[in-house]
């Protein structure tokens, strides 16, 4: 599996290697009840991010609270509305807590993969990275938590927003190897828009989209996520990362 030294595997971080179900998807509903009263649904939730435009969860509460009042308040009077600069200060403080070292809800995330299944990348000589839209701060506590320290990391600070594939490519820069086969991990249509993205800005290179359908996607929804996932751009959708063992990489590319 030589050809493999030039394949980066390049993972998300929220959905794919922590469920972030009672964190960030808790906080993002949280802030939007505090601000409206109206508390979203998983559902909810996931039927805005499908739209691809809404990665940010900051961004993605703001918005929710924006078509709340938009259906049930007269929206004219938009002084109602709270800055992203109150709805960042709320969740924060329900994500990462009130006090140092943090108490808040990432403090219980669980972990979706282990030490293991990067040191199976490593012996197959696969190049492995994360670009996720997490702020920096949160991906490395969690990738602390695994116990291990990546040489690429591409942050929510680092880059803009999915779909744009800056960051992706930013990621791929950071290799110390040359890379020809680009996969990329994702739980939702942003991630899957990304690689579409990237596939038209840079055809010298081969690149893979593979959806991840996060834990808290009910069993009942999970046929449907999978395929709005393929609809935007997947070309292959697994239950979890770990499935991503080298030989199945082999066989993919």
């Amino acid at each position: 599996m030589t050809h493999l030294a030039q394949t980066a595997l390049i993972l998300d971080i929220d959905g794919v290697i922590r469920d972030v179900a009672g964190s960030y998807l808790r906080a993002l509903a949280d802030t939007v009840e505090h601000f409206t009263g109206f508390r979203p649904s998983a559902l909810d939730i996931d039927n805005l991010k499908a739209e691809g435009r809404w990665n940010n969860d900051w961004e993605a509460s703001q918005e929710l609270i924006r078509r709340y009042f938009q259906q049930y308040g007269n929206f004219q009077q938009t002084q109602i509305l709270p800055t992203l600069d109150q709805v960042i200060a709320f969740f924060q403080s329900r994500y990462r807590g009130t006090s140092i070292p943090w108490n808040g809800y990432i403090t219980q995330e669980p972990l979706l993969v282990d030490q293991e299944f990067f040191h199976e990348l490593s012996t197959a000589q696969i190049n492995w990275g994360f670009f996720s839209g997490a702020t920096r701060a949160s991906a490395e506590y969690v990738l602390h938590r695994l116990g291990i320290k990546p040489k690429v990391l591409i942050a929510m600070e680092d880059a803009p927003g999915k779909p744009d594939p800056k960051g992706l490519f930013l990621a791929i820069a950071q290799f110390s190897k040359p890379i020809t086969t680009v996969i990329y991990a994702g739980d939702t249509v942003a991630d899957m828009l990304t690689v579409l993205q990237a596939r038209q800005q840079d055809p010298s290179r081969h690149y893979l989209a593979v959806g991840i359908i996060p834990p808290h996607v009910e069993q009942s929804r999970r046929s449907a996520y999978c395929q709005t996932l393929i609809h935007n751009g997947a070309d292959l959708v697994y239950d979890n990362v770990m499935d991503l063992r080298p030989q199945v990489i082999a066989d993919i590319i």
